[in-house]
């Protein structure tokens, strides 16, 4: 497909390691977060629960830019049959890792992706997380940095929070909010190559 006819990439998501990843990988989004109200998704199934909550953000964004990819994204941490998102505060997010420390995780993240016309694919990934298992001070001295505030599960992989896990379990991307191998697949399953937006 000629450059002329590639469509315009939007971001329905604020998160700044989203716009970060696609940025890396060549793919220059313009970023419109939906404020999709994410309570009204009552979903207890991690994947579907994830899968819903990207397709709602995407669709609720996907009117305004007709002729544009437009993704929706969502992740969240599955920890002894739980969900959990971001943090609610510095207390909660002490809390979880107190309880996650030398234990396994796992991040959830649903993708959606509507093409111009309407046409829609939902799909979900997941990776194992193994966290350190680090005392008390330590996590106190984390959360105090702020950075596990704005992230599923209280932590950050691509930050100090790489510090504070031993290994992952599939794709290292997912961990940080999107899988480009999963975005890459969906591409081209609608058509579309990934280095068409390079």
């Amino acid at each position: 497909m000629p450059t002329s006819q590639r469509p315009q990439f939007v971001l329905a998501s604020a998160s700044k390691a989203r716009r970060v990843l696609l940025v890396d990988a060549g793919i220059h989004p313009f970023v419109y977060p939906s404020n999709f109200d994410e309570d009204q998704v009552r979903v207890t199934d991690p994947p579907s629960y994830v899968a819903t909550l990207a397709r709602c953000k995407a669709e609720v964004v996907a009117p305004q830019f007709p002729k544009a990819l437009v993704m929706g994204c969502d992740s969240v941490l599955a920890f002894n049959g739980q969900i959990y998102g971001k943090p609610e505060n510095k207390d909660d997010a002490i809390a979880r890792w107190q309880k996650m420390r030398g234990q396994v995780g796992e991040i959830h993240t649903g993708h959606a992706l509507v093409a111009p016309g309407g046409r829609i694919l939902v799909r979900s990934a997941v990776t194992r997380v193994y966290f350190a298992d680090i005392d008390d001070a330590t996590i106190v001295a984390y959360v105090s940095t702020g950075e596990p505030m704005t992230c599923a599960g209280a932590f950050s992989s691509d930050g100090k929070g790489g510090l504070l896990i031993e290994k992952i379990e599939g794709c290292h991307t997912n961990v940080i909010g999107l899988s480009l191998p999963l975005l890459r697949s969906m591409l081209e399953e609608l058509g579309y190559r990934a280095t068409e937006f390079w």
